[in-house]
């Protein structure tokens, strides 16, 4: 949706009824049609609470006597109708065959628009709509062209101590899992989540989990390791519907 209004619903549109060969429905004229859609890559939109974020949306369309363009792009949680997003009308198209073009629109999400109450709830899963123009005048008014998740982005420190053990010897490591408040623009403790402690053994190339631990009530994280080896100990979340996954910065331990 345009405008910089950060309840704005998502109405209108997602009342049309006639179905496309793709599944949405829709309503229009002619033989134009959207046969795919892909957001940011086929990846996430993560915000958090300063930068603006900015994603494309690649719409192939296709009409037997050409494809024009787009006309409006939407997009809003599919659940609630609400959205933060918003598209300038700019957008270009990349001819791939005499009848089938792609078409790129950026949409963007500025944290400093979104504060208001409850806008928490926007995160989750959203829906793309789209109107697409032919050459010859068709077009089509096409709801619910794809699906793609707007999660909130996180944040996850490790802390290990002493840094320097006997073999043997016990360890403390310890670390904070929050998340963007879209609703006062900070970061709070994230309370309750299953965050995965991981080891990477020196000279190693990947982590490997040892355990599971859960925040507590400030979003904290702690427990004990044996240590056998010298290497690098870190946290892994990996994420929720509305929440991007975060992997922390390793803290290394060294032995005696």
């Amino acid at each position: 949706m345009r405008g910089r209004t950060a309840w704005a619903a998502a109405g209108g549109a997602a009342a049309l009824v006639l179905t496309t060969a793709t599944g949405a429905h829709a309503e229009g004229r002619g033989d134009v049609r959207v046969v795919k859609t892909v957001v940011n890559g086929g990846g996430n939109v993560i915000v958090g609470t300063a930068k603006t974020i900015r994603y494309p949306v690649d719409i192939t369309v296709k009409d037997n006597s050409g494809v024009k363009g787009l006309t409006d792009v939407s997009t809003f949680n599919k659940s609630n109708a609400y959205t933060f997003a918003t598209w300038n009308d700019d957008s270009s198209c990349t001819k791939k065959s005499a009848t089938t073009s792609v078409c790129r629109a950026t949409l963007t999400i500025d944290p400093a628009w979104i504060a208001d109450s409850d806008t928490n709830k926007v995160a989750g899963v959203w829906q793309v709509n789209a109107t697409v123009k032919a050459k010859d005048g068709d077009y089509w008014i096409s709801d619910h062209i794809a699906e793609y998740k707007v999660k909130r982005a996180a944040q996850l420190t490790t802390v290990i101590g002493p840094e320097k053990v006997a073999k043997g010897s016990k360890a403390t490591v310890t670390g904070k899992l929050s998340r963007a408040n879209w609703e006062d623009r900070k970061y709070h403790g994230f309370t309750g989540q299953q965050v995965k402690l991981q080891f990477k053994k020196k000279g190693a190339a990947h982590y490997v989990t040892v355990k599971t631990v859960t925040t507590n009530s400030h979003g904290n994280l702690t427990t004990k390791v044996t240590v056998t080896s010298a290497g690098s100990w870190r946290w892994y979340f990996p994420g929720t519907t509305t929440t991007s996954l975060k992997a922390s910065a390793g803290d290394t331990l060294n032995l005696k």
